[in-house]
């Protein structure tokens, strides 16, 4: 009996942390495609520095779709660090897009 229990809060602890997992990821999308979206509705993005930023965000967002395809729908840690990497990456690029002294 004490081990059902177990099994069944491990396996809802995992379910839990697979659906973390998903929404910060989803969240960090979300905040820079916020991002892109204020930058040019103030006038510090170009159209085309969005076309970028939002194709970089695009191919991030291709590159979460296969990790998950290829791992049941789950990232491990691994992919987690290689997806943050990218988004940091993505994020330095928007804001020097935003802040690249351009006279508005």
């Amino acid at each position: 009996m004490l081990k059902l229990r177990f099994t069944a809060a491990l396996t809802a602890a995992l379910v839990l942390a697979g659906a973390a997992d998903a929404q910060s990821v989803n969240q960090r999308q979300g905040r820079q495609q916020a991002r892109i979206n204020q930058g040019v509705a103030s006038g510090r993005l170009t159209a085309g520095e969005a076309v970028r930023d939002e194709r970089q965000q695009g191919r991030i967002n291709a590159t979460e779709a296969r990790m998950r395809a290829n791992n049941n729908g789950h990232l491990n840690g691994n992919q987690r660090a290689r997806l943050e990497n990218r988004q940091n990456r993505a994020s330095a690029h928007i804001y020097n897009s935003k802040h690249n002294r351009r006279r508005y």
